[in-house]
């Protein structure tokens, strides 16, 4: 878990992308090709082609990519077994990594770099962060106030009874919200904060977090959590 940082819509918690050690980090010798690094990847950002190709100039080492869905590789993996060639997994989420952890698909990472480099919560003994994501609040400023929605703890408000719209609870971006809450205010408050946000509920819960985001500036509701970035208000 990150260490618990100022109580502000932008709180950034750990539900974000991380780093997995699979069979080994040290690259799969390729008989006629040289040294070759097997990535299984969820993630799709530009920002990762650069890192890429920049591994590649420094180390001389390929990069084979095998992209896909989160939930899709883990399972891949799990199917491959001790055959499986995946030396990393980066995919998106620390309740993911949890899952593939307690799957016993990751080895024991060692690496005084890694140590050295990324803070010590923002790391376990079987995988890595190496970036994180706010988890923010977005409101509707027709409909709810900004002083009302500074903190997590406001969405379970009476006073926005019938605002909040959310994707399911049982995704892992939620799961690790709800985890992280536990962690720093301990199960039985965040219990509390959780009947309190259910009941604040304009509708069940649907959709992925651009929906909530479309169902604020439409009013049907007017307050949600999104994984977005960008500005707190529509």
């Amino acid at each position: 878990m990150p260490t618990r940082p100022q109580a502000l819509p932008r709180r950034t918690t750990l539900a974000a992308v991380a780093l997995a050690a699979l069979a080994s980090v040290t690259a799969l010798p390729a008989a006629a090709e040289g040294p070759v690094l097997n990535l299984y990847s969820a993630r799709h950002y530009q920002t990762d082609e650069a890192l890429y190709a920049n591994f590649t100039k420094t180390t001389g080492i390929k990069i084979n990519r095998l992209d896909g869905k989160e939930d899709e590789l883990v399972e891949r993996i799990r199917n491959e077994g001790s055959t499986s060639p995946a030396d990393i997994l980066i995919t998106v989420d620390a309740a993911r990594l949890e899952v593939a952890d307690s799957l016993g698909l990751f080895q024991p990472l060692h690496s005084k770099l890694l140590d050295a480099r990324i803070p010590a919560n923002l790391r376990t003994p079987t995988w890595v962060a190496f970036s994180t994501r706010a988890r923010v609040i977005v409101f509707n400023k027709a409909a709810v106030k900004r002083e009302q929605v500074q903190t997590y703890a406001d969405l379970a408000k009476p006073a926005l009874k019938g605002q909040v719209c959310m994707r399911s609870g049982s995704h892992p971006y939620n799961l690790s919200l709800g985890a992280a809450i536990i962690a720093h205010e301990g199960e039985a408050n965040a219990e509390a904060w959780a009947r309190g946000l259910v009941a604040n509920f304009a509708r069940g819960p649907k959709g992925g977090d651009t929906d909530q985001i479309k169902a604020v500036a439409a009013g049907e509701c007017g307050v949600t959590i999104s994984n977005r970035s960008g500005r707190a208000h529509v």
